[in-house]
């Protein structure tokens, strides 16, 4: 049994935050803004890891209203969401996730976001590519007024 999951996620970039992509801490004047992180790689990841077990969105199950969740490193959501495509009989077959930013460059900091999501996810880096793309000064993104990214994964039935 295959399933199939997708995802978007969107935060607006402001000063005095940290930019968080990936798990990793990117040197840049802005950050993004959330009540986590605000990590809108991880945040595509495990909404459509989610979305593939039809267990709903990350804000059912880490809602913005609980001061536990504030600041958190989102790669602490994946892990949560790992045990419960697990607890439901799954496996990651593959994730395939996009970033969509203006700047920074994402090229030197790839290596080490699948890297941090295959150990999430407890799966072989192979099973994980990641990719950016920037805005090329179109919308939100081109602006520098945001990031989003986009992510689809293929859940296998555990054997």
């Amino acid at each position: 049994m295959l399933r199939i999951g997708q995802a978007i996620d969107i935060h607006p970039l402001k000063e005095g935050r940290d930019l968080i992509l990936g798990g990793v801490k990117i040197d840049h004047e802005k950050g993004l803004d959330g009540h986590s992180d605000a990590d809108v790689l991880v945040h595509a990841v495990a909404e459509s890891v989610l979305g593939a077990l039809a267990l709903g969105d990350l804000g059912a199950h880490f809602p913005d209203t609980d001061p536990k969740y504030r600041g958190i490193s989102s790669l602490k959501l994946l892990e949560h969401v790992y045990t419960l495509m697990r607890e439901n009989g799954y496996e990651i077959g593959n994730v395939d996730a996009t970033i969509m930013a203006e700047r920074p460059k994402m090229a030197p900091h790839i290596a080490t976001m699948r890297e941090n999501l295959a150990n999430a996810l407890h799966c072989e880096i192979q099973k994980i590519s990641v990719k950016a793309t920037r805005g090329e000064k179109l919308g939100f993104v081109g602006r520098e007024e945001g990031m989003t990214a986009l992510c689809v994964c293929l859940l296998e039935e555990r054997r």
